[in-house]
């Protein structure tokens, strides 16, 4: 393992994350607010610490392993999200504990959207900007790890897409070079979050809330400026932008890639994941629409806009709300939760199992049944007109299997902290799948919980932005020998 050259990319993230800093300053210093002394004291603490781990290992530039990829992923995640929860834990101005710091910053860079902070309408500019930037920055980097970087290690749900899709998306990169691939990805994921900043002030946000906002929607984060969420505004038309964007955050971002270098829409509508997803999320909204207008919970007009609103929120694992759904009537709240556990497609910035996923395990549990009927008969899984291998239908069931299995376990642990049931299952299920919002305890804040509970949720949250064996192969021993 190349360690020397690790420690200098390192030193090189740690020093790059000083420089997101420069804006929340910026920000305080036109609001006029007292949020700007911790993100200067941040700023120097990181860029020095940063910049002494680059220069003490900055001869080393061996070429990099796979086993050295899985640990530069990790390290990306939770040494960056160490250092990302500075600024809340020095802020003068907000009591904020380390236990809640760190777990604000690691909800914000993996873009699950969990928070312990509550007074948001009264809180510094800076803080709340900063807040949005995390999910931000943690939004572009899944696109980049899922895409084109985890491929070139062997894991991750975009294996999938290249067994089974033919032109650009069969390879490991969408173009010829890992720095071309970043490059275009960075193109589609900035010019989605300007359109959103436009749309949303152009509806009526401030500048200031428009931008925010589509940090957020665009990395489906669901950190938002205000305690109300997006029902904050109270407006059908923002509630439709929001839901437009985080409809498109969801899809895989090559296949946007490919429509746009095409100019074609008919790359969409000839995905097998894409076509599920949009009809997961159809029913979903359908169900609640059903529900809340035959109980009278909101008129014809409030059931339409919060059944399709909540439904893609929950669904692509965004979290915004617009009403707290966890008072919604029937077993809607537990629907909700159990569409975030699909969550969007692969290579999006949503969270969950992903589409493909769930899409080959139900494909697989047919083939064993027609299998029952016609025991000599042989039936080959497909997706779209491709045939997969076995070993990939293996691969999902493993890591299928790796999730219930840690599922049970943090939702134990979490029950041995005092937690109940209802609020243990959902903060588990919020935080491995990146959604934000729970049902019980946990549906407005994370702030009552133990501090024990933070922590284990700080690693579920990493395990479900890592997509688990990413995370889980760095304490198999087998991986740290020569």
């Amino acid at each position: 393992m190349n360690l020397g050259t690790i420690l200098r990319i390192l030193g090189i993230l740690i020093t790059l994350l000083s420089v997101t800093l420069i804006p929340p300053m910026v920000v305080a210093y036109i609001y006029k607010d007292s949020g700007g002394l911790s993100f200067i004291q941040s700023f120097f603490i990181t860029l020095v610490l940063g910049s002494i781990l680059w220069y003490r290992y900055r001869d080393y530039k061996e070429e990099l392993k796979t086993r050295d990829g899985f640990l530069i992923v990790v390290l990306f995640w939770t040494v960056l999200s160490s250092f990302g929860a500075l600024p809340f834990y020095l802020s003068a101005t907000q009591d904020i504990q380390l236990v809640d710091a760190v777990f604000e910053s690691f909800s914000g860079l993996t873009t699950t959207g969990a928070t312990v902070l509550s007074g948001l309408d009264n809180m510094p500019k800076a803080i709340l900007y900063y807040r949005q930037q995390l999910q931000w920055i943690g939004g572009m980097g899944i696109i980049v790890l899922a895409v084109a970087v985890l491929p070139m290690l062997g894991i991750g749900g975009m294996q999938l897409y290249r067994a089974e899709t033919p032109g650009p998306m069969k390879d490991s990169k969408l173009t010829p070079r890992i720095a071309g691939t970043a490059k275009a990805l960075w193109y589609i994921y900035l010019v989605l979050t300007i359109s959103c900043t436009l749309a949303y002030w152009s509806a009526g946000m401030t500048f200031f809330d428009a931008l925010s906002h589509s940090y957020s929607t665009v990395a489906i984060g669901g950190f938002s400026t205000h305690d109300a969420s997006i029902g904050y505004f109270d407006s059908a038309l923002i509630e439709s932008i929001c839901s437009i964007f985080m409809l498109i955050a969801g899809v895989n971002f090559s296949l946007h890639y490919t429509a746009f270098n095409s100019l074609s829409l008919s790359h969409y509508f000839r995905d097998p994941e894409f076509k599920t997803y949009l009809w997961m999320l159809g029913i979903t909204a359908l169900a609640c629409f059903l529900i809340l207008v035959t109980s009278e919970s909101f008129d014809t007009e409030g059931s339409i806009r919060n059944a399709i609103f909540q439904a893609i929120s929950v669904g692509t694992t965004a979290g915004f709300t617009t009403s707290n759904f966890n008072l919604w009537p029937a077993f809607l709240p537990v629907m909700l939760l159990l569409t975030s556990f699909v969550g969007g497609c692969a290579g999006s910035t949503a969270g969950g199992m992903k589409v493909i996923r769930v899409l080959l395990l139900f494909r697989q549990g047919y083939r064993e049944i027609k299998k029952l009927i016609h025991p000599r008969a042989v039936f080959v899984i497909k997706l779209g007109k491709q045939p997969l291998d076995n070993n990939i239908i293996g691969a999902v069931w493993g890591f299928f299997a790796a999730y219930v299995f840690l599922f049970i376990i943090i939702m134990l642990a979490l029950m041995a902290d005092g937690l109940d049931q209802v609020t243990a299952f959902s903060a588990v299920a919020a935080c491995m799948n990146n959604l934000g919002p729970g049902l019980g305890d946990v549906a407005l804040t994370y702030a009552n919980i133990g501090d024990f509970s933070k922590w284990i949720l700080c690693f579920a949250m990493l395990l479900g932005r890592l997509e688990i064996f990413t995370l889980l192969v760095l304490f198999v021993p087998a991986f740290w020998r020569r």
